[in-house]
């Protein structure tokens, strides 16, 4: 079996570490030569909740030869339709891409390789590359999980070979609910990512401050009422109900929300947004593929947005360079937070 996780950044060198470290062959690949060979010559060095040396292959994307049985995908989604037609011919007969990406990009993929080669991920930890060849682990140990399903067309047995594949990192759940699973992360990384680049602070300053967790009650009440506009039923995350812990009609449940956000993210307050790493280093970020997702299912069932819609203009404005990331943004959504 040949096995590649592609754009081996952040989250996928913590992922190629564990699975190396674990007995499994895997190529790490990456645009970044100066990560590239940091890889090769010293290792994948993971840091932060955890501390871990590897030896890992690790290649430039035009150094990939022969029939890969499973490729984990982890760019961003900018250059989906791109990326993926690049993949599609190093796809073994069987081959599958496993996207671990953000946002809803199963139908996308599919629409390139078919559905019985995608699979999706959803990744329950975070990640943030310090260095060539170092990542810093932002998630507790303990906390790590996957949720995964395929789309309709894929075979029972591929989709228990890449569980496996998984586990050897950390517990995986087979989703039935693939939809809703996407929902429960995307509503996740609206709040959380969303909210944390347009004010440029960890999960942890989301949940934590008075103004931001008012802020991201209301985000994550925009995302249910528009996920299940759209058919979702919202799967659990981490054994827990979000829609059941977060989703209000009264001011007075509302408020109690905002009492459990902190509680609910403690084992995830280190968790620096990938679209805040983006912007600090220069580079587009994914808000679109994010935020803008709930937007546009937003108007596609007129549900209202609002509040997404202002994440999505504060972190163009800057990406644009008008605006830095800081706390002090929260100021742009007070008429949003009365």
């Amino acid at each position: 079996m040949k096995y590649a996780i592609y754009g081996a950044g952040s989250l996928g060198t913590v992922l190629g570490a564990y699975l190396t470290e674990n007995g499994v062959d895997i190529e790490l690949v990456n645009r970044n030569a100066a990560h590239v060979r940091a890889l090769r010559e010293h290792g994948a060095r993971i840091t932060g909740t955890v501390d871990m040396c590897v030896p890992v292959k690790a290649l430039l994307p035009e150094q990939m030869s022969g029939s890969y049985d499973v490729i984990f995908l982890l760019t961003k989604q900018l250059d989906n339709d791109g990326t993926v037609a690049f993949l599609k011919p190093l796809l073994s007969e069987s081959g599958v891409i496993v996207t671990l990406q953000n946002g809803i990009p199963e139908p996308g993929i599919a629409r390139i390789v078919g559905e019985e080669r995608t699979i999706g991920c959803v990744v329950e930890w975070g990640a943030s590359l310090e260095a060539p060849g170092t990542a810093r682990l932002t998630s507790d140990p303990a906390a790590l999980s996957f949720h995964m399903g395929g789309m309709k067309k894929v075979p029972r047995e591929k989709l228990l070979h890449v569980k496996a594949l998984l586990e050897k990192m950390c517990p995986v759940e087979l989703e039935e609910n693939l939809l809703g699973a996407r929902w429960s992360k995307l509503l996740i990384n609206a709040t959380f990512s969303g909210i944390g680049t347009a004010i440029g602070g960890t999960f942890g300053a989301v949940s934590g401050g008075r103004l931001p967790r008012k802020l991201a009650v209301r985000c994550m009440k925009e995302c249910i009422d528009v996920g299940r506009a759209s058919g979702a039923e919202f799967a659990p995350v981490q054994g827990k109900d979000v829609t059941k812990l977060f989703y209000y009609k009264s001011a007075f449940k509302r408020k109690l929300s905002e009492l459990l956000v902190p509680i609910a993210m403690k084992k995830h307050a280190g968790i620096v947004p990938s679209m805040l790493q983006d912007l600090r280093n220069g580079k587009k970020c994914e808000i679109d593929a994010i935020n803008g997702v709930v937007c546009g299912f937003g108007r596609q069932h007129s549900v209202p947005t609002p509040v997404n819609e202002r994440i999505v203009s504060v972190v163009h404005r800057i990406q644009s360079g008008e605006l830095e990331p800081r706390a002090e943004n929260i100021s742009l959504f007070a008429d949003l937070i009365k």
